[in-house]
């Protein structure tokens, strides 16, 4: 049983982290000295990583895990290599003070991303209808 805590402990503080570095990177999306490019590619890993739906659900096995296992970490790992390491201290610092038992979920975030899940279903209906007709 103490294995099983410390291991539990261990993954709540990545997860808290995980939490902090994904809110330093939203600070960051707001500074001038971050270029365009970067911040297209935080404004989409914030996004994603933010919102309350996954492009691939969690009730698929394996797969559902993937994006929060595999792709955001990669994702936020390509926007810290962007980022001015300076702006990041500061963002990471005023995430630090920010963050204080704060929940992190964007509405508007969820909406795109079941704006996009409708999207793919639309085409995908289109297509099969369209090819047997």
């Amino acid at each position: 049983m103490d294995t099983r805590k410390t291991w539990l402990n261990a993954l709540k503080k990545r997860a808290e982290a995980l939490k902090r570095e994904t809110y330093a990177l939203y600070l960051a999306l707001r500074e001038p000295s971050v270029p365009w490019y970067a911040k297209a590619v935080i404004g989409l890993v914030v996004g994603y990583a933010l919102s309350p739906i996954d492009l691939i659900p969690d009730f698929i096995p394996l797969l559902g895990y993937l994006d929060d296992l595999v792709l955001i970490p990669a994702g936020i790992g390509l926007a810290l290599k962007l980022v001015p390491a300076a702006t990041m201290e500061r963002c990471r610092e005023r995430a630090e003070r920010e963050l204080s038992g704060k929940r992190l979920t964007s509405r508007s975030a969820g909406f795109v991303i079941a704006a996009i899940w409708i999207l793919v279903l639309v085409l995908v209906a289109k297509a099969i209808l369209g090819s047997g007709a």
